[in-house]
């Protein structure tokens, strides 16, 4: 099940008229705040990030205006791309906050993902597609998951048959977003082309019908330094 985050409408929003009206700057001020507690107190927002985070909170809270402004399709998900130490996770995770409950996603990296065909064997494929799929009283309750590093899982053996673990993952869930709307977002530090070298065109093409491409400037620095 989905574990609900404390949203921080609160403090950055104003609720007028049935609806909440975000301030963006208050908004940045808080996921900064939740950063220092989350990552440690060297954790900052970065005024060149600002664009891009703007982009992915106005996609959280469902902004269709905004997003339709920055070329964002509310109907299909994140891919977050963007070179090593840019701060993709922890975006990532700051800004789940901002979404309602229902749609809300867990994150796991996609190496860790890889591995477990090892231990769990072919289940691994429904754990991530249809096994986190629920209905409930006639409607789709759907685990939404966010598959960090994409691009870095290594193909694994399995009773001597090489697996790319990751790329069924993806059919599958694709498999959900056009029969039910299911949502999946990534992080990668691959680019567009080098993510059809990882996976192969067949799964480029859907991800992009998956994925709205939001993107760090090629030359972010490293944040962790």
């Amino acid at each position: 099940m989905t574990r609900t985050i404390r949203s921080p409408f609160d403090e950055v929003a104003e609720f007028k008229d049935g609806l909440f009206h975000f301030n963006f700057q208050l908004s940045l001020k808080w996921m900064e705040k939740q950063g220092k507690i989350l990552f440690g107190d060297h954790f900052r927002i970065y005024p060149e990030d600002h664009a891009l985070i703007y982009k992915l909170l106005v996609y959280a809270i469902n902004d269709q205006e905004s997003c339709t402004k920055s070329g964002i399709c509310l109907r299909k998900g994140i891919l977050l791309i963007g070179p090593v130490g840019a701060g993709k996770s922890q975006l990532m995770s700051l800004v789940n906050y901002f979404f309602p409950p229902e749609k809300q996603y867990r994150i796991k990296a996609a190496r860790e993902i890889s591995f477990e065909l090892e231990k769990d064997g072919y289940s691994v494929f429904n754990r991530y597609s249809k096994g986190s799929v629920r209905n409930l009283n006639g409607g789709i309750i759907p685990q939404v998951w966010c598959f960090d590093d994409l691009g870095v899982d290594n193909v694994q053996k399995y009773f001597g048959t090489q697996c790319n673990v990751m790329a069924e993952i993806l059919l599958n869930r694709y498999d959900l977003f056009v029969s039910c709307g299911v949502l999946t977002h990534a992080t990668t530090n691959l680019s567009a082309p080098e993510l059809e070298d990882r996976y192969g065109n067949r799964i480029r093409s859907r991800m992009r019908e998956m994925f709205n491409l939001v993107a760090f400037d090629k030359d972010a620095k490293d944040k962790r330094y």
